[in-house]
């Protein structure tokens, strides 16, 4: 029987499997031994000291306990505590912050590494493959986008590395990340480029290069080569539940820490490009709204009285394509593209305005890196219920006296409050909440109530699904747009 089983089993005709192609030669260095070793020398460990005052580990005074009078033990606790009160008066501790970075200027003495290794230091050493310390000053650094040089006066020749094109590198590349990971000293780790243009909420100018290759804490500021040996990324986070690496690490690409560090080398600080807009996303609503082929651009919200963007006649509600000849993909996309354009070039601008593309000519500013933005959140006001135009899940009233002081609602404000929406509406979807003033219906002022119905009711009789709504909430302008419901 297990002669005819097998026999039976044996005739079955064998299914044929195509190997698939096996990988190319230069796939990959047989061994990265070579540029480790060339690289390894330009790579240096940070190390800073602070000293902070306090007794390690003590948050608040800890009060004496209380005993009964003529207790034997209050004597005792009484010299314990006020011994314990001198020396947490006076104690100071010093902080130790390991971090990476690398020699881009030998001649010159420069290094770059992360501006969190270098945060507050008052003092930084930086260490050399073959032992050597330098004692390093801060040249400049750049918390936005989490840059610092350092420069050290060396006693001996140092080993420079140079910048590589980031903008060139694909997803699948290899790459070399070379650092001091948990204070170990020069490690070599290798990987590839995971993926490109990542958005971790770092900074205003995000645009990481994510890698697989291994890093760890320890390795900030440290550099990301390609198979060249040259500098495409500096290695800045990760991203890991447990502290460790999971393979999922992140670099400033050398598009963007390039020009910072050639300003930091030059001015101490960044000089950055200024449009003067305030801008948000464009949604598929909102691009519906606007006639608009797809979501892209970025769409400005406000503009800044003094602004180029004034002088240019950009307005709120135009939505920009184009700045410079560079695509705007996403809102994101612009502030990066405008700090890296030369201050002072005047640049053409393609907008979209009124159903079709204009192109305006704007000359670039200069964004004042130490002016801080005033955006204090404002506070929700609870709206009883009033009488007055209800539409899309909101109840609308004229701005009276009564009514801007109920909602804190400046003067100079004109349009349509909202006094009332609906819990399950698409306005309250869209987070409109009571107190909101409707500046703007399908980009046309409205005054009072009728004005929204009216221009609610044009925008329903063609083919949009969605109206566009631009809002004033404390003195914040922001476009919202509400899909639109036949029943109203």
């Amino acid at each position: 029987m297990a002669g005819a089983a097998l026999a039976s089993v044996a005739a079955v005709p064998a299914l044929t499997v195509q190997a698939p192609p096996a990988l190319a030669a230069t796939s990959g260095p047989p061994s990265f031994a070579d540029l480790a070793e060339r690289l390894i020398p330009s790579v240096v460990n940070v190390s800073t000291t602070q000293m902070v005052n306090g007794a390690a580990g003590q948050e608040e005074e800890v009060p004496m306990p209380q005993f009964p009078p003529g207790s034997p033990f209050e004597d005792f606790f009484k010299d314990f505590f006020d011994r314990q009160r001198r020396g947490g008066d006076q104690a100071q501790r010093r902080v130790t912050s390991l971090g990476s970075g690398f020699v881009i200027d030998a001649a010159a003495g420069l290094i770059v590494t992360n501006n969190h290794v270098i945060a507050d230091a008052e003092e930084i050493t930086v260490t050399f493959h073959d032992g050597t310390k330098l004692t390093a000053e801060l040249k400049g650094h750049d918390p936005k986008t989490d840059l610092a040089l350092l420069k050290v006066t060396p006693t001996k020749p140092l080993v420079g590395v140079e910048w590589g094109d980031s903008d060139r590198g694909r997803v699948g590349d290899w790459v070399l990340a070379i650092g001091n990971p948990f204070g170990l000293g020069g490690s070599v780790t290798a990987g590839i480029i995971s993926a490109r243009n990542r958005d971790i909420n770092a900074g205003p100018y995000d645009d990481f290069i994510q890698t697989d290759a291994s890093i760890n804490r320890g390795n900030s500021g440290g550099p990301m080569f390609n198979a060249e040996g040259k500098v495409i990324g500096i290695n800045t986070a990760i991203f890991s539940p447990t502290g460790g690496s999971v393979g999922i690490g992140f670099a400033i690409p050398s598009s963007i820490a390039r020009q910072v560090v050639a300003q930091l080398a030059e001015f101490g600080e960044t000089r950055r490009g200024w449009l003067g807009v305030r801008i948000q996303s464009v949604t598929d609503e909102i691009a519906e709204s606007l006639g608009l082929d797809g979501a892209r651009g970025a769409l400005v919200a406000g503009i800044s009285e003094e602004g180029p963007a004034v002088a240019a006649g950009i307005e709120a509600g135009d939505v920009i394509l184009t700045f410079d000849n560079k695509p705007i993909e996403d809102m994101r996309s612009l502030p990066r593209i405008v700090a890296e354009t030369p201050i002072g070039k005047t640049v053409d601008v393609k907008i979209w305005r009124g159903g079709k593309e204009q192109t305006v000519q704007v000359q670039v500013g200069q964004l004042d890196e130490t002016e801080e933005e005033a955006a204090a959140a404002a506070q929700e006001t609870p709206a009883a219920p009033a009488r007055g135009l209800e539409v899309l899940g909101m109840t609308l009233a004229g701005l009276t006296p009564e009514l801007r002081t109920k909602f804190e609602v400046a003067e100079d404000v004109k349009g349509v409050v909202v006094t009332e929406v609906k819990p399950d509406s698409a306005a309250a979807e869209k987070g409109i909440r009571a107190g909101d003033v409707i500046v703007e219906v399908a980009q046309k002022e409205v005054g009072v109530p009728a004005d929204v119905g009216a221009k609610i009711d044009e925008v329903q009789k063609g083919d949009r699904k969605s109206v566009l709504l631009l809002l004033n909430r404390a003195g914040d302008l922001r476009f919202v747009a509400l899909r639109l419901d036949p029943k109203n």
